[in-house]
């Protein structure tokens, strides 16, 4: 027995809720090895939710069998199929390429999958090598642990495990597996997949598994499959709402990266709004701007109504499907956006125009394009009144954004303004606003910096980066020089579909 045995009898019990949909679903077959792996970082959180012992993780088997070397006990790994719509287009079979399922388990914290990706070629990986590198390997890793510090709705990661092995992308990297953790990694696509051929059969067999497995109170509805579709649509109003009042773009907003329970899923060139821009793109392929940061709410109605047909077999109207769409994205999107903003404005109440004026708000800083993350949280800490004599001292942090002060200061005397009709203590409310308005967030620059340390096996930025952000509204002092804004080398980076 090796020193590692000990630690894999005390792991949980792990069994493949996936596995047990029909053959058709999926294609059985065992991650790639992985030759040398080596830990580069590990999420405790995550370690946690799942029930890993201790032990486990400063175990040498830990890289083994997070690499894809060695398999956890009960797991029954499978790549799955899906199609979808990617950048506007139908796709046709896509899958999980360079992805391998290893299985779940429950627990007091809930029902949790792993999943493997950069394992190794499946059957849908057409003709790519089912590697990831360890440049987007650490993105994912470090940004699936940001948007759940930020209350996002989001996949998790465990770790990152690096190897050796050469990768060609634009250059010769070298290979990465990230441990993706979920409730589920069932995609809108997965339905698209099975609706597309005309398959009524495996569209219900899948309905009825992310039912039975995930939202067991549709069962009890009157039309189980119609309140299915009712509760994407609301977690994805949701979702979206999130995205835009941290900042957060996805950059690849198609529907084979679209959860069927609502969450963030698949981080590839994704980005932090900076300087305000609500056209910004943040994925160097998207060549015509389909996901922008404005464009999100959109996008997420369109890929929800590729969703709504192929939910048709099994609601037989179109008209009964759009309307699932049409009677809850909406409503959801706009009351989550409206009750994140009002947060991170400090406003204590809802009123008639807050409509107005947060949309006010967002052509202010259209206008004057100061950086996102710092607008909010500097703001959080301005007084609710300021007199003449003093309100040049106080509010010299937020002007100091901006060229225009005068347009900074009618936009404050706005924002005083409606402070006023629904008076809060200063107090109270800042304290409010800055558990609202991050002062940390995963720039782009700072996951480069990190990324470049690792390569040189230096691993310590990205255990930082990862402490930091795990707690992005805490002050944290020791962490001021990863709220700084861009420095100037960074106005070059790129990320694409590639990352």
């Amino acid at each position: 027995m090796n020193a590692a045995e000990p630690f894999l009898g005390e792991l949980p019990v792990f069994a493949n809720s996936f596995a047990s949909l029909p053959a058709a679903f999926y294609t059985r077959l065992p991650p790639h090895p992985l030759p040398d792996p080596y830990v580069v970082g590990i999420s405790h959180d995550v370690a946690d939710l799942l029930g890993l012992p201790d032990g486990l993780l400063n175990s040498p088997q830990f890289a083994e069998i997070f690499a894809g070397n060695r398999l956890l006990p009960g797991s029954e790994p499978l790549a799955a199929v899906y199609s979808g719509h990617q950048f506007g287009v139908w796709a046709g079979q896509l899958g999980d390429g360079r992805a391998h399922l290893l299985g779940g388990l429950h627990n007091e914290s809930g029902h949790w999958e792993i999943q493997l990706k950069g394992a190794g070629k499946t059957p849908y990986s057409r003709g790519a090598d089912g590697r990831a590198v360890l440049r987007s390997s650490i993105r994912e890793f470090l940004c699936s642990e940001a948007m759940a510090g930020l209350g996002v709705p989001t996949t998790r990661a465990l770790c990152v495990i690096g190897a050796e092995q050469p990768v060609r992308r634009e250059e010769i990297e070298t290979a990465a597996v990230v441990a993706r953790v979920a409730p589920g990694f069932v995609r809108f696509g997965s339905f698209e997949h099975w609706a597309s051929r005309d398959r009524k059969l495996e569209v219900q067999q899948l309905a009825d598994y992310v039912i039975d497995t995930f939202r067991p109170g549709c069962r009890i509805a009157a039309n189980p499959y119609d309140a299915l579709l009712r509760d994407v649509s609301v977690r994805t109003g949701e979702l979206m709402a999130h995205w835009m009042a941290v900042g957060f773009m996805h950059g690849v907003m198609n529907t084979d990266n679209m959860s069927i329970l609502g969450l963030t899923l698949d981080y590839g060139p994704f980005g932090f709004m900076e300087a305000f821009d609500s056209g910004h793109i943040c994925n160097h392929s998207d060549t015509y701007g389909r996901y922008t940061y404005r464009n999100q709410p959109h996008v997420g109605q369109w890929n929800l109504y590729c969703l709504a047909d192929a939910f048709l077999p099994l609601l037989n109207r179109p008209e009964i499907a759009r309307a699932a769409i049409d009677e809850t994205y909406g409503d959801a999107f706009e009351q989550t956006f409206a009750r994140l903003m009002r947060a991170k404005l400090g406003l204590r109440e809802a009123m008639p125009d807050d409509e107005t004026f947060i949309g006010e708000t967002f052509g202010f800083l259209q206008q004057h394009r100061p950086d996102f993350t710092t607008f909010f949280r500097l703001l959080s800490r301005l007084p609710g009144e300021a007199g003449r004599d003093n309100r040049a001292a106080a509010d010299a942090p937020l002007r100091d954004l901006f060229i225009d002060r005068a347009a900074c200061d009618a936009w404050l005397d706005g924002w005083r303004t409606r402070l006023a009709q629904t008076p809060w203590a200063d107090e109270e409310r800042q304290a409010a606003m800055l558990a609202s308005n991050p002062k940390y967030i995963l720039r782009n620059w700072l996951a480069e910096a990190a990324i470049r340390q690792a390569k040189a096996k230096d691993f310590s930025g990205v255990q930082r980066l990862l402490t930091c952000l795990r707690r992005p509204f805490d002050e944290e002092p020791e962490f001021d020089d990863l709220a700084a804004l861009p420095p100037d080398w960074a106005s070059g980076l790129e990320v694409s579909c590639s990352s």
